[in-house]
C-alpha cells in the first residue's frame, strides 16, 4: 500500500502569525496533531505539531502571544505519494515524529501519520452480526 492510499487530502494550513491557541483550537476542531505552516516571506513549508504546542505550553509561554513561526519545525521530511507505507513508517521511526507532508511535485498534496498507517495495517474489526 502507498502513502497516497493512507494520507489525508484535506489539510490544515495556518500562517507563521497565527498564535499557539489558534493553531490548536484549528487543530483541535478537525481532531488533527499537526497543522502545515506555509510562510511565503521565508519561502517554505514547515510543519507544527500537538508536541510543538505542549512543549510551548509546558515551558510557561502564553499560547495567545506565541506565534506559529517560533514553534515551527522548518527542516522537515517530506514524503512522495508513491512511497510505500513501510518507507514512510520507516522515515518516521528515525526521525523520531509522527506526521509526514506528502509533497507531489512541490506541491502539498497531504499529511500522513502513524495512525493512518496503522489503520492501513490493522483495520478495526467489524461488528458481529446482530442474530
Amino acid at each position: 500500500m502507498l502513502v497516497r492510499d493512507a494520507m489525508s487530502t484535506v489539510v490544515l494550513t495556518v500562517g507563521p502569525a497565527h498564535t499557539l491557541r489558534q493553531a490548536a483550537a484549528l487543530m483541535s476542531a478537525r481532531r488533527i496533531g499537526a497543522a502545515v505552516v506555509l510562510d511565503p516571506d521565508a519561502g517554505g513549508i514547515g510543519i507544527l505539531t500537538e508536541r510543538d504546542i505542549l512543549d510551548s505550553v509546558g515551558l510557561g509561554q502564553n499560547p495567545d502571544t506565541e506565534r506559529t513561526q517560533a514553534h515551527t519545525t522548518t527542516e522537515v521530511v517530506f514524503a512522495s505519494p508513491n512511497w510505500t507505507l513501510r518507507e514512510a513508517a520507516r522515515a518516521m521511526t528515525h526521525g523520531g515524529f509522527r506526521h509526514l507532508i506528502v509533497l507531489d511535485g512541490g506541491e502539498v498534496a497531504g499529511i500522513v501519520s502513524v495512525r493512518d498507517i496503522i489503520r492501513c495495517w490493522a483495520p478495526a474489526p467489524e461488528p458481529a452480526p446482530v442474530p
